[in-house]
């Protein structure tokens, strides 16, 4: 049997299995009606097994002094190993699937068998059905495994039962679902100097070599991580055990987030970032805990690193980032605008690649000094937080519509807490994974988040219509000193917008594009006239920090 030897970053993510935080990707799919288990099976043997030697593969620890862990093919590879049916019990409510995912998510892969599987969940009271998916992280980062599970599925309601297909049949199957992606394949993106040191790491493993060598930066920026305090002590970090919790929020649909977006100048990300740090604010003072206005914790964040054209690979190739959460701030507009900074920071930076260089590594040393750096590393954060932008249309699994689509990522280390945000169709959902003895009811996380959501869109909405009322009065016939035009915003747009200016006087004599672009807490936007070379006036220039 050929063996193949894990890249070290693969290493690194096998190795850092723990009883009490398993590296496993696990997620679901949603339908409103029973899944075909024959199709099911049908379509994961010709879609996935046929054509991914991994998912056929086992991992083996080599023998040999300074080899590492390699996959091997399994000779007794049986696909029915791999696809379980499981009823769940009367009367077949939320909270019972709830609790049966999280005991998957629990429980440890078979390490003699190839490191996935797919759980098929029936006697839901609707009458649906859950198909949890569960995939080792040494197979391949998230990025990569979506896009695998996604070459799956069909975009037509009547595909037809599943054959044997051609490559090129098959990799056109596959491109017209990856169509249906977002183009930057990651949410938590990065500029495109960080991109371009990706497709290099990725296509040029020398490269790495001669960048350590020469990037005197390097050092500096991995000195800043190691030299981070221990995060903010909450409720959020502790003793871990074994058993995991999960939960998710209802809908959020994409509409209220792009007019969320529009009224206050941000990305869709900060929206949803934002609307998670005013979940967990929320839920700690329920708690009875006390925030001061300047309280941080720190999230580790995963940001791709690979081409859009290499997402149908295996392997890992994303670095991680230190985003820090302002929890303390009360005020809804000053949160949203510093998560804005924050967020526009590290898609400057190019610590995520530092991140790939401290995993790849890692990769390279004995267990134990890895193990050791991974609580290390983690000590500096309370939490992971992912979010992956899916199908912006919907798609069928075994000749089922998928309803919804979520997934949670692994915590490694000492890290008691995941949140991930997945976009899907005309929805969003944030789903939350914790450590039992921690925090022992996610529901009230998620119902917090959907709560900091609503409050944001109705003050969104109220700016909107408050501009859409200033447009009708700027239309009325008025003296030629007092008019100026109105600029438009898409809420369509899905790059940064600055909000919508409100008229000016013309005696003030500031043009709208050179205003100060900073919300202020009325939910309006500064009159005031941006410094040179900035977007923010004296009174707001600290927020350009």
């Amino acid at each position: 049997m050929a063996r193949k030897y894990l890249s070290n970053v693969d290493a690194a993510w096998l190795h850092m299995d723990d009883p009490t935080n398993l590296m496993i990707i696990a997620g679901f799919f949603e339908f409103s009606e029973p899944l075909d288990y024959d199709r099911l099976v049908a379509t994961t043997e010709l879609r996935l097994v046929a054509r991914w030697r991994r998912f056929k593969q086992r991992v083996r620890e080599s023998r040999l002094p300074l080899h590492g862990p390699f996959w091997e093919d399994d000779p007794h590879f049986n696909i029915e190993n791999h696809i379980y049916r499981i009823g769940l019990p009367s009367p077949g409510n939320d909270s019972a699937l709830k609790e049966l995912i999280g005991k998957l998510s629990s429980t440890p892969l078979d390490r003699s068998k190839p490191l996935w599987e797919f759980h098929l969940i029936e006697n839901l009271s609707g009458g649906g059905s859950f198909l949890v998916v569960r995939l080792h992280h040494a197979i391949a980062d998230g990025i990569a495994l979506m896009s695998v599970l996604m070459t799956l599925c069909d975009v037509e309601a009547d595909a037809p039962w599943p054959e044997s297909e051609a490559e090129e049949v098959h990799r056109q199957r596959g491109l017209r679902v990856r169509q249906l992606f977002h183009p930057t394949a990651s949410v938590f993106a990065t500029t495109k100097v960080v991109a371009e040191e990706g497709r290099m790491l990725l296509t040029q493993p020398a490269h790495l070599q001669n960048r350590l060598k020469l990037a005197r930066g390097f050092a500096t920026r991995l000195a800043r991580l190691a030299l981070l305090p221990p995060d903010k002590r909450t409720r959020f970090k502790g003793k871990l055990g074994r058993k995991k919790v999960v939960a998710w929020t209802g809908d959020l649909p994409m509409e209220d987030v792009k007019i969320i977006k529009t009224a206050f100048g941000v990305t869709v990300n900060d929206v949803l970032v934002a609307a998670v740090v005013g979940g967990l604010r929320r839920f700690l003072l329920e708690k009875g805990d006390s925030l001061a206005e300047d309280a941080n914790i720190r999230a580790m964040v995963p940001v791709n690193l690979r081409p859009l054209e290499e997402t149908p690979k295996l392997g890992n190739h994303f670095g991680l980032v230190v985003l820090s959460l302002p929890i303390g701030q009360k005020d809804l507009v000053d949160r949203i605008m510093s998560v804005k900074r924050r967020m526009d920071n590290l898609k400057h930076s190019s610590e995520a690649v530092v991140g790939y260089t401290l995993l790849e590594a890692m990769g390279m040393t004995p267990t134990e000094v890895e193990r050791f750096a991974v609580a290390f590393f983690a000590m500096k954060s309370t939490m992971v937080l992912t979010n992956v932008p899916g199908p912006r249309k919907p798609l069928y699994f075994a000749g089922s519509r998928i309803e919804r689509i979520m997934f949670w990522v692994p915590q490694s280390g000492r890290l008691g807490m995941g949140i991930s945000i997945f976009s899907y169709a005309s929805s969003v959902l944030v789903g939350v994974i914790t450590d039992h003895g921690l925090v022992s009811d996610p529901e009230s996380i998620s119902s917090f988040i959907e709560q900091d959501f609503r409050e944001m869109n109705a003050l969104a909405e109220k700016i909107i219509a408050d501009r859409v009322e200033e447009d009708n009065r700027s239309q009325r016939p008025a003296m030629p000193s007092t008019s100026s035009a109105i600029n438009t915003i898409s809420i369509e747009s899905e790059t940064p917008t600055a909000s919508r200016p409100i008229r000016q006087k013309k005696e003030t004599g500031v043009k709208a594009s050179e205003r100060c672009i900073a919300i202020t807490k009325a939910g309006t936007r500064c009159k005031n006239q941006a410094l040179p070379g900035t977007q923010y006036c004296r009174v707001h220039a600290h927020l350009a920090v």
